[in-house]
């Protein structure tokens, strides 16, 4: 099947000119090309539009989950009628594993898997290995992670058909197998259960229940069904079948690594005994003697993917099998804001090798787990195929892999121009900008004050306060949910100011904010970097009076790029609107929070949440009776599971502390553990 894209936008501005280079350019082979598009440009479509026309499985990665996610439902809405998947790190919660020699403290690792976006995770490896050419993965950099061999996970997928000779009790042990789980309570992804001649099973690819029906040791019906009404939806003559893990194996290789893995123990204690450290020989002995009789009678152990290696059959050193090896070989990747996400994958490796290597030295696991790893950056530039790097302010690093290859996008659909830059000098700057902002509010617009320094962003709130503006600060001390309420409430006018340290990171997408203030510009550093004052500034591309005012008492070369690079654009935007006499329109976009963004829901909704998470810190929470307090903890998980499911997870990670903290509240008060 083709993509095909759905829109009622047609290419504009520069977008057709960067559609075409851009397809152009990957048809003639080469690997890396940059898509350079200003803020508002509509970068997300223009690759949409290159996807439709290249035809091939396209890998979308960011550099984290909210972003993923709204790329994904941008994708989705585009693409409906194809494959449009979503692969993240499906852990609510994760402490690795570590151990800290300086002060012998042992950290065991401790996680909470979300099981939606496993499903989702299982569901994106099932759409690449089906086969399929019109697929999107839009993942974070938990794609050069290790995952199953995608050899053993094709081998396992099986095919079942109407009138199929085989015995229910054979195709249950198939199921095993595959791990999907029996129960005979409510049905839960990767799970089965029987009645009867019915089998029924909760697939892990859809969000569907399939009814297998036995009669005479034959397949009699197929078909999924409406899990809580029994009626039915499909009715199949055939159907493939995905093992409900990533990770699935043989009960051979199991047999095989139980023995390469006990191999290894004996040399790792026989090193250790020779350099008299008796207490790591002894610690890994135990450690994996308790593996391996867990891997014997269960299949599987805690920390299991330490001895992935054996699994897979790779020598020492070799890299793990990841995502990327379940694409075909002649997919596309477009690495979103790259100028950020490149060098976060340069740097996943090394933090997971450091403390790795503490715990192979004092015994906590073998060295094979030094192979359970991300991958390194020339891995994953090896793997990748041809690249479409996409940033509105790229690094030495892509302009240099891309060559001559940089493609601008400069105009923007709605005529908008970038904003007019202006140097002030910092002497008198509090009073001038005092001036500035007044004149804004005025117009009912808002402001944005960029400063070095948290105290000082929470300083120069304050003193906006005391003249009666409403202001308010954010940085990285302050709480996630509050930021939420802090954005929502500078576009819906209740502040008229925000004052922070590097609001740039925040990601801020908002059209009513008309001057950007940036102090003390002139003082070299990253947070005063080119890149860093063009995406500061870039805060204010969304409004037609958009402009900007540096406070600084020289030019710095940072600032001079930046302000060389602004006046560039705006020529060429000018000349465009001109030449096609165009006007600019102002950008509207309905004031929603970001939970409304997320789940479409009420803010009246969005309130009761946070009302309901304050709950575990009330004192009303000492005279509950022992099942109040458990019916408060199940509906904290509750509203965890509800959040993440929705790909909401700032609300999923809230509900999380929620209930961790009612649950001790619980141990605590009636002196047992609930689960």
């Amino acid at each position: 099947m083709k993509f095909k894209l759905i829109s009622d936008f047609k290419p504009t501005g520069d977008q057709p000119q960067a559609i075409e280079q851009l397809y152009n350019s990957i048809v003639s082979g080469n690997k890396f090309q940059t898509l350079l598009g200003v803020t508002g440009s509509g970068k997300t479509f223009t690759i949409a539009n290159v996807i439709e026309r290249l035809n091939k499985p396209v890998l979308v990665l960011s550099h984290n989950k909210t972003l993923a996610a709204q790329l994904y439902a941008e994708f989705k809405r585009f693409f409906p009628e194809n494959k449009v998947e979503y692969f993240v790190s499906y852990y609510d919660y994760y402490q690795p594993e570590a151990y800290i020699p300086a002060t012998d403290t042992y950290i065991e690792k401790d996680l909470s898997i979300n099981d939606e976006i496993e499903r989702l995770r299982i569901k994106t490896t099932s759409s690449l290995i089906s086969g399929r050419r019109d697929v999107i993965v839009v993942s974070s950099v938990s794609c050069i992670y290790g995952i199953g061999n995608p050899a053993d996970f094709y081998s396992c997928i099986f095919k079942i058909y109407k009138n199929q000779k085989i015995t229910k009790e054979n195709f249950l042990l198939k199921l095993v197998d595959n791990l999907y789980n029996r129960t005979d309570d409510v049905l839960k992804f990767g799970t089965f259960r029987t009645k009867g001649e019915n089998v029924d099973l909760q697939l892990t690819t859809e969000n569907e229940t399939l009814r297998i029906t036995f009669y005479n040791n034959s397949i009699e019906e197929i078909y999924s069904y409406n899990s809580i009404t029994g009626e039915k939806i499909i009715d199949y003559d055939e159907f493939y079948i995905y093992p409900a893990n990533i990770f699935v194996t043989s009960r051979n290789k199991i047999e095989k690594a139980i023995k390469e893995i006990y191999r290894d123990l004996v040399v790792q204690i026989d090193y250790f005994k020779k350099q008299n450290r008796f207490v790591e020989a002894k610690r890994i002995e135990e450690r994996v003697n308790f593996d391996i009789e867990m891997l014997r009678e269960l299949g599987y152990c805690s920390g299991i993917e330490n001895y992935s290696r054996y699994f897979d059959g790779r020598p020492p050193g070799m890299r793990p099998f990841c995502l990327l090896d379940y694409f075909p070989k002649d997919f596309i990747t477009i690495i979103d804001e790259s100028h950020v996400t490149l060098p976060q994958i340069k740097g996943m490796y090394a933090g997971d090798r450091s403390r790795k290597e503490t715990l192979v030295e004092y015994g906590f696991r073998l060295p094979a787990a030094l192979d359970n790893r991300p991958l390194r950056y020339e891995e994953f530039m090896e793997l990748v195929n041809q690249v479409i790097f996409v940033s509105a302010t790229p690094a030495e690093e892509e302009r240099e892999l891309s060559k001559n290859i940089i493609i601008e996008q400069i105009v923007r659909p709605t005529g908008i121009l970038d904003p007019e830059i202006e140097v002030r000098p910092s002497q008198f700057q509090i009073d001038d900008l005092m001036s500035e902002i007044k004149k804004r509010v005025k117009k009912r617009q808002r402001v944005l004050v960029t400063t070095l320094t948290k105290r000082m962003a929470e300083e120069l709130s304050k003193y906006l306060k005391e003249f009666n503006i409403k202001s308010d600060f954010i940085h990285s001390d302050v709480d996630t949910l509050d930021r939420v309420d802090i954005i929502d409430n500078l576009r819906k006018g209740k502040i008229d100011v925000l004052v922070g340290v590097n609001l740039l990171r925040e990601g801020l997408d908002l059209p009513e904010v008309s001057l950007v203030i940036i102090l003390d510009a002139d003082k070299e550093g990253f947070l005063r970097s080119e890149r860093s004052l063009t995406q500061i500034a870039g805060r204010a591309a969304r409004h037609i009076d958009g402009k900007v005012i540096m406070y600084a008492d020289k030019i710095t070369d940072a600032m001079k790029k930046m302000i060389d690079e602004t006046n560039r654009r705006r020529e060429i935007q000018i000349k465009y609107n001109i030449e096609h006499n165009i006007d600019p329109k102002q950008i509207s976009k309905p004031v929603k929070s970001l939970y409304e963004e997320l789940k479409g829901k009420e803010k009246k909704e969005y309130e009761f949440v946070e009302e309901k998470k304050l709950i575990a810190a009330d004192p009303v929470v000492n005279y509950m009776t022992e099942e109040q307090l458990k019916k408060a903890i199940n509906e904290a998980k509750k509203r965890m599971k509800e959040a993440a499911e929705n790909l909401n997870f700032i609300d999923a990670a809230m509900y999380r502390d929620e209930m961790f903290n009612l649950k001790k509240i619980y141990n605590i008060r009636f002196k047992k553990n609930v689960q």
